[in-house]
């Protein structure tokens, strides 16, 4: 059974970092397309940064040189380190996968999920909250 977990958020104030981390279990993370997305209270879900198979990292404008996504597959993790971290920062923060190519990872970046395709599998998240 696949699964995904989330760990690492957390309470910081503007300016401070993150890591998050997101173990898979029933699978291996180096075969899928890997995401981080993000839901803002009342908002829908967007993609964050994205990570294709051949390490092809991609991002959403809004954290573009402050989020890097990376993956340890030797250890089944996909990491986000999140800097400069500001108050619309502040959401619910998921990671999902993908399988074979990045196809709705990338069309979700910055952008609603809804409508741009379907992630196979999803964890059940961890919270970013930024206080200014």
């Amino acid at each position: 059974q696949v699964q995904l977990v989330e760990s690492g958020g957390g309470s910081v104030q503007a300016g401070g970092s993150l890591r998050l981390s997101c173990r898979g279990y029933g699978y291996f993370v180096s075969s899928y397309c890997m995401g981080w997305f993000r839901q803002a209270p009342g908002k829908e879900r967007e993609g964050v940064a994205s990570s294709d198979t051949d390490g092809t990292s991609r991002y959403a404008d809004s954290v573009k040189g402050r989020f890097t996504i990376s993956r340890d597959n030797a250890k089944n993790i996909l990491y986000l380190e999140m800097n400069n971290l500001q108050p619309e920062d502040t959401a619910m923060y998921y990671c999902a996968a993908e399988s074979q190519f990045c196809l709705t990872a990338i069309e979700a970046l910055g952008a609603p999920l809804t409508g741009r395709g379907v992630m196979d599998y999803w964890g059940l998240g961890t919270l970013v909250a930024i206080s200014s």
